[in-house]
């Protein structure tokens, strides 16, 4: 029916409407904590212990004890006091200087005091690294009294898997052994994250066979994040390409794929789009509009001539995706002349990211393509949403546009309520 809007009488419209412009959110990019636990990074679902590395296990291979320990400004300072004068020191060369001296210092003996001391003011995330490089000292001293310390005062994984990774990178067998036996339960052991994590570049095939024996599960993603990069840096993309065509777990293999991909897309679009054609996985339909979003994104007469090859189906809707939502952004109307020019690989995913990767642009173009949906409800949503956001940027054009356009009845009725509450309202 025809759209018959109320007069635009009022200043705002109603509400803060939660409409979202942009390529895919991260919910619905990677809903799948649950569906493909392989793709939790390790970076992910920490509180105050997180977002840290330390590199002192790759530094040294050795635990610390015999080693000689320089004392923080060269005097028999009092560690607590030497604490909270580094606290303090906004250089930060100065800061990672005294504060690497201080750790070096202490004695095996001092250890749990200092930790409990530094914990018990709070850990800002800024200072997670000299949390980490606390951590990796005590393992090199005590790993198993570091550890004891972590599972009694700590709900948090970080501390445990810092101080594993440090342990497995001088004495893995120990450290494996002390996983296996600390683990309770059926599900997979959390402490061989933290083994992983201190294998990856030292020892990646021990840490290849490890992964494997891991349930699905979001700890094998975890220790999937911390192996990748190690295998990609020392076997190269081709080697890692292999070790996940070794792989005889379908999901640790779907996720090994996925995340490589992600990684590879931006510098070889081209490449990581055959790869993901020819190894399928339930997220390469996402993966393949991102690689030819990038593509198209630096050349897109490249990006079609690719698109142009691929048989009709899914694989060439979603690769027509990425080209379209590269172009929706900057030229609106160029974008639609590609779905016109291309309409029976068009699908109603293609018209949902062209409608939010144009809006801001263009919203008169972005709105007018949802007639292009082939589910009512889908259109009735879309234009709901649409319509109420650019009522708040723009409400005349807006109301304009509409009483010149035939809307779904819900969607009038919708929109005419919300306008004559917030009349109400105003008067």
């Amino acid at each position: 029916m025809k759209a018959k809007i109320l007069p635009a009488a009022l200043t705002v419209i109603v509400g803060t409407i939660g409409f979202m412009i942009g390529r895919s959110s991260p919910s619905s990019v990677s809903n799948n904590t649950e569906t493909n636990p392989e793709r939790l990074s390790s970076f992910r679902g920490s509180n105050m212990e997180s977002g840290a590395v330390s590199d002192l296990r790759r530094t040294s291979a050795t635990p610390r004890q015999g080693m000689e320990k320089p004392n923080a400004s060269g005097s028999n300072s009092d560690p607590m006091a030497r604490l909270q004068e580094i606290k303090n020191i906004a250089d930060p060369l100065e800061h990672a200087r005294l504060w690497l001296q201080l750790v070096e210092s202490l004695s095996p003996e001092q250890f749990e005091e200092f930790v409990a001391a530094y914990r018990a003011e709070g850990i800002p995330p800024e200072r997670m690294g000299d949390y980490a490089m606390l951590l990796t000292a005590w393992a090199k001293t005590n790993p198993q009294a570091a550890l004891d310390y972590a599972s009694k005062n700590t709900n948090n994984p970080f501390a445990r898997q810092t101080i594993l990774a440090a342990w497995a990178g001088y004495d893995p067998d120990s450290a494996i052994s002390w996983a296996k036996a600390n683990h309770k339960g059926e599900g997979a052991n959390p402490f061989m994250v933290g083994v992983i994590k201190g294998l990856a570049f030292q020892n990646p095939e021990l840490a290849s066979s490890l992964l494997q024996e891991m349930p699905r599960s979001t700890e094998r993603g975890e220790a999937l994040d911390n192996l990748l990069p190690s295998l990609l840096q020392q076997k190269g993309l081709a080697g890692a390409r292999d070790w996940v065509n070794s792989l005889t777990d379908p999901s640790l293999r779907d996720g090994s794929i996925t995340r490589i991909a992600e990684r590879t897309l931006k510098q070889d679009p081209e490449g990581t789009a055959d790869w993901l054609i020819a190894n399928p996985t339930e997220n390469s339909g996402r993966l393949i509009d991102d690689a030819l979003f990038a593509m198209a994104s630096k050349d897109q007469t490249t990006a079609l001539a690719y698109f142009s090859k691929l048989p009709a189906g899914e694989v060439r809707s979603n690769a027509l995706r990425g080209i379209i939502n590269a172009t929706a952004s900057e030229n609106p109307q160029q974008a639609v002349a590609l779905m016109d020019a291309h309409s029976s690989d068009v699908t109603n995913r293609v018209v949902e990211q062209f409608v939010w990767h144009s809006f801001r642009q263009d919203p008169q173009t972005a709105v007018s393509s949802i007639s292009r949906l082939t589910n009512n409800e889908e259109q009735e949503r879309m234009y709901s949403r649409t319509l109420e956001w650019w009522m708040e940027r723009d409400q005349q054009a807006a109301i304009n546009w509409a009483n010149n356009n035939t809307l779904p009845p819900k969607v009038v009725e919708r929109l005419n309520r919300n306008l004559k509450s917030q009349q109400e309202r105003s008067n």
